[in-house]
C-alpha cells in the first residue's frame, strides 16, 4: 500500500480546512493509500509558484522522507505550474485533491457512460497539467495511484496535447451517443406515468443503503431484488453508477426511484460537467430525498455542500425530502422530542416524522413504512381518490386501476365494478366519465 503525506493550507477564508484535510485523509484511504503525515500552513495568500511558502516546501519535503511517503497530496487545486514547481522540489509525485477525486472515480466507474464521463473529466484535467504530469504518471508501483489510467482505456501515458485532445473529441461523441440512449430511458420511464424520486446527498451518507432497504421490502415482484440492488459499503464514492429501480409497497402508489453519484466537498468542476447528463435524474425528479448522515457532526456542512450542487445543476426548485440517516447512532439529544431519554430508548423511539424530514436507520430498515407513506404525501398532489363504477364491458380499465392505482375497495354490482381508488390526475381525467362519487 502507498504512503500519502497531505498538505493543508489555512488561508482563514471562513472555510473550515481542518475539515477538508480530514476529508483528504478519507479520499487517500478509498484510493487505497495510507496517509502517513500531514503538514498545515496558515497563509493570507497563495503563493503563485508552489502555492505554499517557500520554507514550508522544503520543511515537507524533509518531513515526506522521514515518513517515508511515496506521494504528496494538497487540499487544494494546484496550477500547472505550481504542479511543476513542486514536484522538482519535493522529488516526488504531487497530487491535489482533484487528481485524487478522478483518481477514484476512474477505478470505481462500472458502467460505459460512467468509464466515459470519467475519462472525459480525467483529460480535461491533464491538458493543461502534461509538463508537471509526467512524473506522477510514471511513478512505479501504483496500482491504485493517482491519474493511473486504471479502467480508463487509455493505456500510453506519455500523451501529447494533440493525442487527448483527439482522444477527448472520440470520447465526447461516444458520450453524446450514449447520454441519447440515456434520454430515451428517460422519456421512456416519463411515459409510464410513474412519479420519478432521486436520492441524493454527500458521499456515503448511505443512499445505496436506503434504496437496498426500499427495495427489500417494497421490490416489484417481477424483478429479482438481490440481482437489483447496488453495492453498499462504508467508503467515499462507494458507487458512482446512477441506478433506477421500481418501488412498488403494498396498498402505496408504486414510484421509480433513482440512486445518483454522492456529492462531495470541492466537487472537481469538470466532474460536475462529465455527469451532468446522468444528473439530470435528480434535475427531472418529481421530488428529492436528500440523504443526510446525521452521525456525522458536520451533517450541517455536507448539506450545504448538497444544496449548492443541487443549485449548480438547476435542480434546487424541485421539492425535498431530508432523511436524516444513521439516527441509531447518535445521542438522544440530537433527535426532536427526545431530549434527555437514554441511548437504550432511541431505537425504540425511532423513526421520528416531521413535514418534511425523517429520522430513520436505513442499515437497521427502521422508519421504512414512515418515509414511503410521507413520500406519497409529497406526491398527494399528482392524486386524486374518487369512487369509479365501470361497466362491465370496459375490463381493460379495471386491470389498468388494478395495476397503476391503489384500490381501497372493489364491489361487483349489477350495473358494473364499483372501485374506490386513488389514482393519478391524468388516469382520473380519462376514467372521469364512469366517476360515482356525487350520485
Amino acid at each position: 500500500m502507498e504512503k500519502a503525506f497531505l498538505v493543508g493550507v489555512n488561508l482563514n477564508d471562513g472555510e473550515d480546512y481542518l475539515l477538508s484535510l480530514e476529508e483528504l485523509g478519507a479520499l487517500a484511504q478509498a484510493c487505497d493509500m495510507e496517509v502517513a503525515g500531514i503538514a498545515q500552513q496558515t497563509l493570507s495568500e497563495v503563493h503563485k509558484a508552489f502555492y505554499i511558502g517557500t520554507g514550508k516546501v522544503d520543511e515537507v519535503k524533509e518531513l515526506a522522507i522521514e515518513c517515508g511517503a511515496d506521494v504528496i497530496i494538497f487540499d487544494n487545486a494546484l496550477s500547472p505550474m505550481q504542479l511543476r514547481n513542486l514536484q522538482e522540489r519535493l522529488e516526488k509525485p504531487v497530487l491535489d485533491r482533484s487528481a485524487l477525486i478522478l483518481d477514484i472515480f476512474a477505478g470505481r466507474a462500472r458502467s460505459r457512460e460512467a468509464k466515459l464521463q470519467v475519462e472525459v473529466a480525467r483529460l480535461q484535467y491533464m491538458l493543461p497539467r502534461l509538463v508537471g504530469l509526467h512524473a506522477a504518471l510514471s511513478r512505479q508501483g501504483g496500482g491504485s495511484g493517482a491519474l493511473s489510467n486504471k479502467g480508463s482505456g487509455e493505456k500510453k501515458l506519455e500523451l501529447d496535447r494533440r493525442v487527448l485532445e483527439r482522444r477527448l473529441t472520440q470520447l465526447r461523441q461516444e458520450l453524446k451517443e450514449v447520454s441519447a440512449e440515456r434520454q430515451t430511458q428517460r422519456k421512456r420511464r416519463a411515459g409510464s406515468g410513474m412519479p420519478r424520486v432521486a436520492l441524493v446527498g454527500y458521499t456515503n451518507a448511505g443512499k445505496s443503503t436506503l434504496l437496498n432497504a426500499m427495495l427489500d421490502l417494497y421490490g416489484s415482484d417481477e424483478v429479482d431484488v438481490e440481482e437489483k440492488k447496488v453495492m453498499e459499503k462504508d467508503m467515499l464514492f462507494a458507487t458512482l453508477d446512477t441506478t433506477v429501480r421500481k418501488i412498488a409497497p403494498d396498498k402505496h402508489h408504486a414510484f421509480l426511484l433513482s440512486d445518483t453519484v454522492g456529492f462531495i466537498h470541492k466537487l472537481p468542476h469538470n466532474l460536475v460537467e462529465a455527469f451532468h447528463s446522468t444528473l439530470e435524474e435528480a434535475r427531472e425528479a418529481s421530488l428529492l430525498i436528500q440523504v443526510v448522515d446525521y452521525s456525522d457532526p458536520h451533517y450541517k456542512e455536507q448539506i450545504a455542500v448538497t444544496n449548492r450542487t443541487l443549485q449548480e445543476l438547476g435542480a434546487d426548485g424541485i421539492p425535498m425530502l431530508y432523511v436524516y440517516n444513521k439516527a441509531d447512532l447518535v445521542s438522544p439529544d440530537k433527535i426532536p422530542g427526545m431530549a434527555g431519554a437514554g441511548s437504550d430508548k432511541v431505537m425504540a423511539a425511532l423513526p421520528q416524522v416531521t413535514e418534511n424530514s425523517i429520522y430513520l436507520s436505513a442499515r437497521e430498515r427502521i422508519g421504512m413504512e414512515e418515509l414511503i407513506c410521507l413520500i406519497e404525501k409529497k406526491l398527494a398532489g399528482g392524486y386524486r381518490e374518487c369512487t369509479l363504477l365501470i361497466p362491465y364491458t370496459d375490463g381493460r380499465a379495471v386491470s389498468y386501476l388494478n395495476e397503476n392505482g391503489v384500490v381501497f375497495q372493489t364491489e361487483y354490482l349489477e350495473e358494473g365494478v364499483k372501485m374506490q381508488v386513488n389514482c393519478r390526475m391524468e388516469d382520473y381525467r380519462f376514467y372521469r366519465k364512469y366517476d360515482c362519487s356525487f350520485s
